[in-house]
């Protein structure tokens, strides 16, 4: 997506037609609610840690988050191989994604990050790249003080999680 563009609404966010900003942030269906926009300071970038030849459908990270405990997807967004972008917490819902940092961070997770040999590595597609830079576009729309970083990027992280480096993205909207 071009940056230089204007974002309007309305606009599609895991299939869900949302109307407009205020729509975006203030539907929640369940879960605790962070304190308001304010309150998100990070736009988290993680990968699956799943091997690039191999598929992680929803219901598997949903039978995975389930059993470490959570109560449902800890991530609010998943992109998927093909690019299809799946939203799985609502924005001012407080994820579990980022132990210490969950109620002031959007949590975005991209399916790969392992080669076919278990090595950590960029497996995005080129269809992931794409939903991934229009994700962090909205998002940033949404969040304009956000930092957008990778897990690998936060203190005491001691994972390649996302296996590239965000710095592409810090910059990309300001």
């Amino acid at each position: 997506m071009n940056p230089s563009k204007k974002m309007t609404f309305p606009i599609l966010v895991g299939g869900e037609e949302v109307c407009d900003e205020r729509t975006l942030l203030t539907k929640v269906e369940s879960g605790l609610l962070m304190s308001g926009a304010d309150a998100v300071r990070f736009i988290v970038i993680h990968c699956s840690a799943t091997r690039c030849d191999r598929d992680y459908p929803v219901e598997q990270l949903l039978h995975d988050h389930k059993a470490r405990g959570f109560r449902t997807i800890g991530y609010h967004f998943y992109i998927r191989r093909s690019g299809s972008v799946t939203r799985h917490r609502k924005l001012l819902e407080v994820g579990a994604h980022i132990r210490g940092l969950n109620r002031c961070s959007i949590g975005v997770c991209y399916e790969g990050g392992l080669d076919a040999s278990g090595i950590p590595a960029d497996t995005r597609t080129p269809e992931q790249k794409a939903r991934l830079e229009e994700l962090l576009w909205k998002l940033h729309k949404v969040f304009p003080k956000a930092l957008i970083v990778g897990h690998r990027d936060l203190p005491g992280v001691e994972k390649a999680c996302p296996c590239f480096p965000c710095d592409e993205y810090r910059n990309l909207f300001h």
